[in-house]
């Protein structure tokens, strides 16, 4: 959450010439209301479900940067999915950039909470063992968007993971 998945995303695709795919948007754009709307009328359960079958109708697709929620891996369903189609970047912040960059929270159903700094806390510790098992880490703490996306694409190209035209 707030550590530049989609803003990331849409720039590494941009730099190695990839389409890019937000997967909220996409359930959005498929369900026709936002994730905080799905998130009260339906609940979390009904939201993992949406996304885990998004990642079912992305995994067999190529040529695609894609930008997950960060719960995504948390299914190991999910998670052995993407790892077998691409490689998995997790990108991190510390907990203060965290909430700096969510505001206030509003557009974020797992932040409404008395204490957002201890619900960041308690998703980042639950979170962490999946996370760990990403091909590759990025803090995006202190760098631009740019430079996230240039430290992803040049380990992408240099390390031969990824021929690009």
């Amino acid at each position: 959450m707030a550590t530049g998945k989609s803003s990331v995303g849409k720039k590494l695709a941009e730099i190695l010439g990839l389409e890019f795919v937000d997967m909220d948007a996409a359930i959005e754009a498929e369900e026709g209301v936002s994730i905080p709307q799905i998130f009260a009328e339906r609940g979390e359960p009904v939201f993992r479900e949406l996304e885990s079958r998004m990642v079912e109708k992305i995994m067999n697709l190529t040529g695609l940067v894609v930008s997950t929620g960060g719960g995504t891996v948390v299914n190991p369903r999910n998670l052995e999915n993407l790892k077998s189609c691409g490689v998995v970047v997790s990108l991190t912040a510390d907990i203060a950039t965290i909430l700096r960059r969510a505001g206030s929270g509003g557009n974020r159903p797992l932040l409404q909470s008395e204490d957002r700094e201890e619900r960041v806390r308690e998703l980042l510790i639950k979170r962490a063992p999946f996370y760990a098992q990403a091909d590759m880490t990025i803090d995006t703490s202190s760098i631009t968007i740019e430079e996230a996306a240039r430290r992803i694409s040049t380990r992408l190209l240099e390390g031969n993971i990824l021929a690009v035209p």
